[in-house]
């Protein structure tokens, strides 16, 4: 079985940096500029924020945080490389990231993701996210900005 750990990271590492592009690329295509709703790299190593890095057998394979908000956390920028996906890779990373909701009193976790993310789809719909409609910072953009969004909610 293959080793999988999963690291606090307390500041932006080039490995970081390289996964995030990784993230971006695939988002462009698919996705208008006012379409991607990611928080940029800064904002992710606030103190509302973690983020954690990844790694199988030593190699960082993928990236993911939460962010606490007024009354429910979001994941944040959460991303596996296409060769470890189905390795256990992103399950292990929400484990962590539900984990550590719960670590902080948070009841609710939300994410939101586009439409053309199968995978992603898939997986949160596997683990127990169920859709639900805009919330938050969302629940305000122009129609335009999220009608390639697909939202979620889980307790946990």
């Amino acid at each position: 079985m293959s080793r999988i750990t999963i690291e606090l990271a307390e500041a932006a590492t080039p490995e970081i940096a390289e996964l995030l592009a990784e993230l971006d690329a695939a988002l462009e295509g698919p996705y208008a500029p006012d379409q991607r709703h990611a928080l940029s790299i800064e904002q992710l190593f606030r103190p509302e924020v973690r983020f954690f890095l990844v790694r199988l057998e030593g190699r960082a394979v993928g990236c993911g945080g939460i962010a606490f908000l007024d009354g429910y956390a979001e994941v944040k920028r959460m991303y596996s490389r296409p060769a470890v996906r189905r390795q256990g890779v992103a399950q292990a990373l929400l484990r962590r990231i539900e984990s550590e909701a719960r670590r902080a009193g948070t009841t609710v976790l939300r994410i939101e993701t586009g439409m053309h993310q199968h995978e992603a789809i898939r997986f949160y719909e596997a683990a127990g996210f169920r859709r639900r409609g805009p919330f938050g910072p969302y629940a305000r953009m122009p129609r335009h900005a999220i009608e390639t969004s697909v939202f979620y909610e889980k307790e946990v």
